[in-house]
């Protein structure tokens, strides 16, 4: 790979300036490789932030969306399409429960989950953890745990309650006959790639049960086969009442999934969405799902997942901490190391990672990753840290 600078940043001023976007514009993907404008490549270890799960331009999907807008892009919800039922059964039939609610993004999904649970409990408050990140929507914002970014926007949405996340007990005490669910990631991924330590998320249902509340686990960056299992919260042996997904499921196209179970589903009319399940994002997560089943893509990344982080761990330095599940790992850098700076580092460098607060840099390679990526991205981050200090 080529080391030499990266471009200046082209993006158009006619955007609103809502990223602090880096200064590469890429043009096109091939597996775990992203080139810019300039024909320069990069080893791609963001993924789109977790979405490109079976890596970029994969044939199987790219035959799949083609074939789909070639035959039928939109009917509205009003009709059915086969690639929104034949969806809908594969998530359903991988849980083992449920019925699914078909949306555009993972706030979307999130936003549908909160809706359902007031409805389905008639109870007007969620308990969510701090560090949380569930959306940017107002209901989905009231709900992340982060403070600092409710000022802008407040007044938002009553009745959100956050616990320190991790501590079974805090947690228990917020539950109460006036919870109507409680909300929770498997893993946080903004929040720093902080696993749930074990049993949690158990201690979680259990306080759900005791007062009849709801338990509704985001998997909008876990799932799909990101941590190693279809759903992280199979790893935990739990049971939620609702789960939701995004991120990976389409490889690159909208869409996000609200599963709930056959008890607490809405009914007509409780909820829509224009452009959710239609036949092209469902045709591309259906050719996501066989890609993953076919070339045992879950085995993949829980072993090229513990690669990464035994790699990370002899290399990171000065860090903290390396932790995650899967595919989504988290390095931790002293407070003086901001992850920016090791990200642009990288990014000079010719690796493309992003930020999970100030101070974790993580890694959401495609699940198609092979060793010689993960050594290779290893090294890389090596020289970033160094670079960056």
């Amino acid at each position: 790979m080529r080391t030499s600078p990266p471009p200046t940043d082209r993006a158009s001023e006619a955007l609103m300036a809502t990223y602090d976007r880096f200064p590469v514009t890429f043009v096109r993907g091939e597996g775990t490789r992203l080139w810019g404008d300039d024909g320069r490549e990069y080893l791609d270890f963001a993924a789109g932030i977790a979405v490109a799960q079976i890596g970029h331009a994969h044939p199987r999907w790219v035959q799949a969306v083609a074939a789909q807008a070639a035959r039928l892009a939109h009917v509205s919800n009003l009709f059915s399409t086969e690639p929104q039922v034949e969806l809908a059964r594969r998530l359903v039939g991988l849980l083992g429960w449920g019925r699914a609610f078909l949306a555009n993004s993972g706030a979307e999904a999130n936003e549908a989950a909160l809706k359902l649970v007031r409805k389905a409990t008639g109870r007007p408050r969620v308990v969510a953890a701090t560090g949380g990140f569930h959306g940017r929507t107002f209901a989905t914002l009231a709900a992340t745990g982060y403070p600092e970014k409710h000022v802008p926007f407040e007044p938002l949405p009553r009745e959100f309650a956050h616990v320190p996340f991790g501590d079974p007990e805090e947690l228990a005490a917020a539950v109460d006959d006036r919870t109507a669910a409680v909300l929770l990631e498997p893993v946080q991924g903004e929040g720093g790639v902080v696993p749930a330590p074990e049993g949690y998320l158990a201690a979680a249902r259990e306080a759900c049960d005791a007062v009849g509340a709801l338990l509704v686990l985001d998997e909008v960056q876990t799932g799909a086969g990101r941590c190693g299992a279809w759903f992280a919260h199979h790893l935990d042996g739990v049971r939620p009442d609702v789960v939701t997904l995004a991120k990976g499921l389409a490889g690159g196209l909208p869409i996000g999934v609200c599963i709930a179970t056959e008890e607490t589903a809405f009914g007509a009319g409780d909820h829509a969405s224009t452009f959710g399940g239609g036949p092209i994002p469902c045709a591309a997560a259906v050719a996501v799902l066989d890609v993953i089943e076919e070339e045992g893509l879950l085995e993949r990344a829980r072993g090229m997942g513990e690669r990464l982080l035994d790699s990370l761990r002899e290399v990171a330095g000065p860090a903290v901490e390396v932790r995650g599940r899967g595919l989504l790992v988290g390095v931790e850098l002293p407070p003086e190391i901001g992850s920016r700076d090791v990200v642009m580092a990288a990014l000079r460098g010719g690796l493309v990672l992003t930020q999970a607060g100030r101070n974790t840099v993580r890694f959401t390679p495609p699940l198609t990753v092979t060793a010689e990526d993960v050594d290779a991205a290893a090294r890389m981050f090596e020289s970033a840290v160094k670079e960056a200090t």
